[in-house]
């Protein structure tokens, strides 16, 4: 039987730390976000949003609208992961370029950059379409890292067996991802893909009522129905609404989560059959439909077929290996001008944003320093709540799939339900306990930000091989010993991916969760959050400015020197071999 381990070794963690490519990309945000800043000032300056009824009937009607934003995102997302994924782990010159953009990208705290967004679009499109495209843009980037970091961890840890199989057979670029490195990845692709769409819950609300000063942008949603009854205080609407929404969440599961966990489970690496295979009764009924059968044989399996051999006809050499550089070459005269243009326009953009930023009086810059290490707190403190209860929990998940079977729609249910609608309830009783919001604004980053880490857990424990746990049983090791020497190697390098993301959504659950409105009451404590929320809500845009600049200069230090490290670690000690 071959053999399998999880490598262990000797050495410190070694890893990119801050580099040059990282301040070019940050300036590169400067610039984007200086010119969305002047854009917004050429918005209207008032502007009246739609009336959002909170009559049950309209609940139907909100539903299909909501669900049909989020498939949009997810669409989006899942194109975006596999391409961006790809090219980062293929090519170590792009992975130069790339990890540092997904490193800025997933720590931009997108609530404070969304007025920037929306008010642009506003500028150059006509409202609704600007509307409707920041909402989607909103839940993508709610959606899209942690499944770019999944994608991307798979493809770097592939067993080694496994890529000279795929080097001996002769597999091209485009039958290797169809046969090795798609299929490798399908577990936690879907597991991070259940989780972006549970998240994407949290963030519709935001994208559905959103409001700058005088100027409302809200769109007809669930999301914008459940805020509104938490803003009135309406408990029976807010009652209907997380009926519906979580009605919704359940037919999916059945009817797409579920059929997919059951489908990529033949794909788990290992030399014998696990014991209990994950189940679907929908999975099942489309197995014996003869419609499917037939556009199986005549319409899918001759594309695919067709797609094999026109990328055997376009592969020109010997198949090359992964982390291959291209053959050097002269840079064209075209691209030496574009890069010249980007370069003045990052160059102008930091000048002006520096000229912008300067308006703001010392007292600001203080009071954002201590909002900094206020929210740097609840994010640590959040961060360890959540390790201390998903690791177990995911293991039992994803190790016991009769037990997933029940756990999981609920596991599903209660992350999808958005938080900043439950929270104005909570937060009000919170505010009596000693801490006040200080307190309960963790609650709020822990309800948002825990599912990142559960779900990949649940997927690093399901990718166990089987016959590694079989061997830990016949060799009757302990509990301890078995967590030791088996599951918290093979979850290493699935809990990172998940504490990056998880950390990025702590940060931007910040904003909704240190400043809050309920019943007419608005509620605040001292955090970076806190003073973004209340930025937007003012209109100032120096200070929102200010305040997502540091965040995400924060976030993306914390990203190169501690998570970036740790990926390294994982790619190098606990890849299964």
């Amino acid at each position: 039987m071959p053999t399998r381990r999880l490598r262990f070794g000797p050495g410190l963690l070694r890893g990119p730390g801050l580099t040059s490519g990282d301040a070019l990309v940050l300036l590169l945000l400067v610039a984007l976000l200086y010119a969305g800043v002047r854009l917004a000032f050429g918005a209207p300056r008032i502007i009246a949003g739609p009336s959002i009824s909170t009559s049950p009937s309209a609940l139907p009607w909100y539903a299909i609208l909501s669900t049909a934003r989020m498939t949009a995102a997810y669409v989006l997302s899942l194109a975006f992961s596999l391409a961006y994924g790809y090219a980062a782990a293929r090519n170590r010159s792009a992975r130069r370029i790339l990890l540092p953009f997904l490193d800025v990208l997933q720590s931009v705290p997108i609530l404070s950059f969304l007025p920037v967004v929306v008010l642009s679009l506003n500028a150059i499109l006509p409202q609704a379409i600007a509307s409707e495209l920041a909402a989607i843009l909103l839940i993508f980037t709610s959606q899209a890292w942690n499944m770019t970091f999944s994608f991307y961890q798979s493809m770097t840890t592939i067993p080694g067996e496994l890529r000279e199989a795929a080097a001996v057979f002769r597999l091209h670029p485009w039958l290797r991802f169809r046969v090795l490195e798609l299929p490798f990845a399908a577990i936690g692709l879907v597991w991070n893909s259940v989780m972006s769409w549970a998240g994407g819950w949290f963030f519709l609300m935001a994208a559905e009522i959103f409001n700058v000063g005088d100027r409302d942008f809200r769109l007809p949603g669930l999301g914008s129905y459940l805020q509104t009854a938490a803003v009135a205080g309406d408990r029976r609407a807010l009652v209907l609404g997380i009926v519906t929404l979580t009605l919704i969440i359940v037919v999916l599961d059945q009817l797409v989560w579920r059929p997919l966990l059951a489908w990529t489970d033949k794909f788990k690496v290992g030399t014998v059959e696990g014991g209990d295979a994950p189940t679907s009764w929908f999975l099942r009924a489309l197995s014996r439909s003869w419609i499917l059968d037939w556009l199986a044989r005549h319409v899918s399996s001759p594309m695919a077929e067709r797609a094999d051999r026109l990328s055997r006809a376009s592969a020109d050499g010997p198949v090359q290996p992964l982390d291959v550089e291209p053959a050097s070459r002269r840079p064209s005269i075209g691209l030496i001008f574009t890069a010249g243009v980007v370069a003045a326009a990052v160059l102008y953009g930091s000048i002006r944003t520096a000229a912008l930023l300067f308006q703001l009086p010392w007292g600001a810059w203080g009071e954002l320093a201590l909002g900094l290490l206020a929210t740097f707190g609840r994010v640590a403190a959040s961060l360890l709540l959540a390790l201390v209860w998903t690791v177990p929990v995911g293991v039992l998940i994803g190790t016991r799939p009769k037990l997933a079977a029940v756990l999981q729609p609920v596991v599903q249910v209660v992350a999808s339900l958005p938080a900043s609608a439950l929270f104005p309830v909570l937060a009000v009783a919170l505010l009596r306990v000693p801490g006040g919001l200080s307190a309960a604004a963790v609650l709020l980053m822990l309800m948002g930000t825990q599912w990142y880490l559960l779900f990949n857990a649940i997927a690093g424990a399901a990718a166990i091989p089987a016959d590694l746990r079989q061997t830990t049983e016949l060799l009757r090791l302990s509990w301890v010993d078995r967590w030791r020497t088996l599951i918290l190697p093979a979850l290493f390098p699935y809990l990172i991916t998940g504490a990056i993301t998880a950390s990025g959504g702590a940060w931007n659950a910040s904003i909704v969760a240190e400043h809050l409105r309920y019943g007419g009451r608005q509620f605040a404590t001292l955090g970076i959050g806190a003073i973004i929320a209340r930025a937007t809500a003012e209109g100032a845009y120096p200070l929102l400015l200010a305040g997502t600049l540091i965040m995400v200069l924060t976030v993306v230090g914390i990203n190169r020197t501690l998570w970036r490290r740790l990926y390294v670690l994982a790619e190098q000690r606990y890849r299964l071999e």
